[in-house]
């Protein structure tokens, strides 16, 4: 255990100099306990399409937990949107259907986050 420590020592100063920085990895793991839980359920998905869509969905319902969102709500405004927009939307459009927009309705917002 010495030893362990002493190889590490630059990166103990690291954390000891700033303190945003946090000592373990516990948030990433917990960012990756979903996907871990699920990943024996995307063994089935029936084609390398149907899988890629399943990634893309977890990826923008993660996303929107974490930028405070309900994702069910968050999604279905999304959907309603797009269709409203046409094929080729304006970038401007676009953007402000992202998940760190600030010109989301309330409906998509948790009220835990603050």
């Amino acid at each position: 255990a010495v030893l362990y420590t002493l190889n590490q020592e630059t990166y103990l100063k690291r954390y000891l100099e700033d303190g945003h920085l946090s000592i373990d990895n516990l948030a990433a793991e917990r960012a990756l306990k979903n996907f871990a839980i699920g990943r024996r359920n995307w063994l089935f998905a029936k084609s390398i399409r149907g899988a890629q869509a399943s990634a893309t969905v977890y990826s923008i319902t993660e996303t929107a937990l974490l930028n405070g969102l309900k994702p069910y709500n968050y999604l279905t405004y999304v959907m309603e949107k797009m269709k409203d927009l046409g094929a080729f939307p304006a970038k401007e459009e676009m953007l402000e259907l992202l998940p760190w927009s600030s010109n989301l309705p309330d409906d998509c917002r948790s009220k835990l986050k603050k």
